[in-house]
């Protein structure tokens, strides 16, 4: 399963070694109508239905013409931010137990029924979220939502189960992280700067707290945070006319706790220069991790930083991908935007060319980030900016699964608007805005973490940086 460790990805650098950033084209057009381009947001969203269950659930169905296949998504508000301590990866390790019996389907049946309906199934977690997903045929929705509620409202936490689901998250830990070079060491790092927040710690949690997990305590993990007002359930797709209905049974009896939900504020940070250094024996290379803290998703500035870091290193047109199109200093570059919705992190990880320095390739940045915040973007430039960003919602909306999950994902603030909330606020920044959060939290310092292979593999590569370049290229040709 797609056990996410997104939060992990972002900040712990499997960017390095396994993971590419998804790009989009750039509208190439001179001139783009946005309100054109966005118009199908609207359009769409106008046929949701919403509906508020009495004890909180939100609900929001989504027919579409065509087709036999219904797609259900449920996000609950509950993550790795939500763990106190000892119980680092109980989010994670709850996700995987939902997989594996609830009172009425015991062991396996979750997945034999699913896989004899020929449907699909995964689920994720975030520092944020945990959520799941399916897509099914659409006459066994009625099976599939009394699946889902009987394993979200009464799943079976056995001591066989829990065992068994804990050597899964370590072995996945152990592939992902552990075995991987760098990644355990820079992930620490960067959660170091995060100490004193909800964020200060992996997704995948400690492997102390995950062997320490028992059924007792994931039940009381389960009453404390899964519950229906935390639940936003989306159903795209061929609707039967009854599925509200369905909704309403299989949910309803679902009790709201007495206790309010954990409320958690927006975290702010300042940037400032920090540096560190890994050593890995392990390592083939040297690489840079660069990392910006920026803002929460729900922040008034979410919106501009998103189509800055687009620019700066999302995109094949952006400016870090555009100067290593003729005689590039970097073999690699990723960039995966780590946004949650209460902080964010900008990151990048460049892989150096055998003769240019770690140091080159920090400097080559601060100079690219300076030039934006002295003189910003054009207007054109922003224009299409907004329309590569709407190129990706589009094909977001083109997949009913997709689409299930983005709905069920909807920020508090885009309850009313959960395809053109959004949006709204992307259409309206401006080339200022920009320039100023360039200047204010790309600008103002940053975390560097040189990635070292053992001392061997510096020193040749040490030597090769002194060597005419036109020898260093002809070397890395025939190597590459």
């Amino acid at each position: 399963m797609d056990f996410a460790l997104r939060g992990d990805v972002s900040v712990g650098l499997l960017l390095v070694i396994s993971l590419l950033a998804s790009t989009a084209k750039l509208s190439q057009a001179t001139e783009v109508d946005l309100e054109l381009l966005s118009s199908p947001l609207y359009e769409l969203e106008q046929k949701i239905s919403y509906h508020t269950l009495d004890n909180g659930l939100q609900l929001r169905l989504l027919a579409l013409d065509g087709g036999e296949a219904v797609s259900v998504a449920s996000q609950f508000s509950v993550g790795s931010r939500d763990e106190k301590l000892g119980e680092t990866g109980y989010a994670h390790l709850f996700e995987h137990m939902l997989f594996k019996g609830s009172q009425n389907a015991p062991g396996d049946s979750y997945a034999q029924t699913m896989s004899s309906l020929s449907g699909q199934f995964n689920a994720s977690t975030f520092f944020d979220y945990t959520n799941y997903y399916l897509t099914i045929p659409s006459d066994a929705l009625e099976l599939a939502l009394w699946l889902e509620a009987d394993r979200f409202i009464r799943p079976a936490l056995t001591t066989a189960t829990v065992q068994n689901q804990q050597a899964t998250v370590l072995e996945e830990m152990a592939t992902s992280i552990d075995n991987q070079p760098y990644v355990r060491q820079a992930m620490e790092f960067l959660l170091q700067q995060a100490q004193g927040t909800p964020y200060q710690h992996a997704v995948i949690g400690s492997k102390k707290d995950i062997n320490n997990a028992t059924p007792e305590s994931l039940t009381a993990f389960h009453h404390q945070h899964y519950r229906p007002d935390a639940m936003q359930l989306s159903i795209v797709g061929a609707l039967p006319a009854d599925t509200e209905r369905w909704v309403e049974t299989q949910f309803k009896e679902w009790q709201r706790p007495s206790q309010a939900k954990v409320t958690h504020h927006a975290i702010s940070f300042d940037n400032k220069p920090v540096r560190g250094e890994i050593v890995d024996s392990r390592g083939p290379w040297p690489a840079l991790l660069l990392a910006w803290h920026t803002v929460g998703q729900s922040h008034k500035d979410a919106a501009a930083i998103t189509l800055l870091e687009a620019y700066l290193f999302q995109n094949r047109n952006s400016l870090i991908k555009q100067s290593g199109l003729s005689d590039p200093e970097q073999l690699l570059t990723y960039s995966i935007p780590l946004s949650m919705e209460h902080m964010g992190v900008a990151n990048l990880v460049m892989v150096p060319r055998a003769n240019i320095s770690l140091d080159k390739l920090s400097q080559g940045v601060e100079s690219m980030l300076d030039e934006v915040a002295q003189h910003g973007i054009s207007h054109k430039t922003l224009t299409r900016l907004k329309a590569q960003w709407l190129n990706v919602k589009l094909r977001q909306i083109d997949s009913p699964s997709l689409l299930a999950r983005s709905l069920s994902a909807t920020l508090p603030q885009d309850r009313d608007a959960p395809l053109t909330g959004q949006w709204i606020r992307i259409e309206q920044v401006t080339t200022q805005d920009i320039r100023r959060v360039a200047t204010q939290y790309f600008n103002q310092g940053y975390v560097r973490v040189d990635l070292l292979p053992p001392w061997y593999i510096r020193w040749g590569k040490t030597i090769l940086e002194w060597l005419p370049k036109g020898l260093i290229d002809s070397l890395e040709d025939k190597v590459l």
